[in-house]
């Protein structure tokens, strides 16, 4: 509904010509400025670290999991029982451990983007409004509602640069 609104604002100034001749009109794109900020790209490398090495555990345990899988459905009916049955047990317990961790994990990961956002989102504010203070526009959309845009018109950048240079 928002965007169609948009759309709807876009195409009425456009329509109407002399009236909305003297207009500045500006596109930002939200989440880009925030994702391409020197604060989430430190985030993003902080996040790395910090979770790396239960990622690296994740996918061990698939890689587990998939060769006794695959020995399984190799080797499955040549194998006695007690051993198909050992292979089977451990196969459940590598699935089971694999979706334990893996929720566990994202819930972390989410939680740290969730207080990274909380902690960016008034800096970009910061940085928008500034923006475009300074760039006295009438008219803001954002990228998404817009099908193509000149890059004159798109302030992404400069509200990443403002919000890079607050501290």
């Amino acid at each position: 509904m928002r965007k169609l609104t948009q759309l709807v604002l876009l195409t009425t100034a456009l329509i109407s010509g002399p009236v909305f001749a003297e207009m500045k009109i500006a596109i930002l794109n939200y989440q880009m400025a925030l994702l391409e900020s020197d604060a989430a790209k430190k985030y993003a490398v902080e996040a790395e670290k910090k979770f790396g090495p239960q990622l690296t555990k994740l996918k061990k345990l698939e890689t587990d999991a998939k060769s006794i899988q695959d020995r399984l459905m190799k080797d499955g009916e040549r194998m006695q029982q007690a051993e198909l049955e050992r292979l089977e047990l451990d196969f459940k317990q590598k699935a089971r451990d694999f979706q334990i961790q893996s929720k566990d994990l994202n819930e972390a990961k989410a939680l740290a983007d969730r207080e990274m956002l909380e902690k960016l989102k008034p800096k970009l504010d910061k940085a928008v409004e500034e923006v475009l203070k300074t760039g006295n526009y009438d008219l803001v959309l954002e990228r998404g509602a817009v099908v193509d845009v000149k890059p004159q018109y798109d302030i992404t950048m400069r509200v990443i640069e403002r919000m890079n240079q607050l501290r």
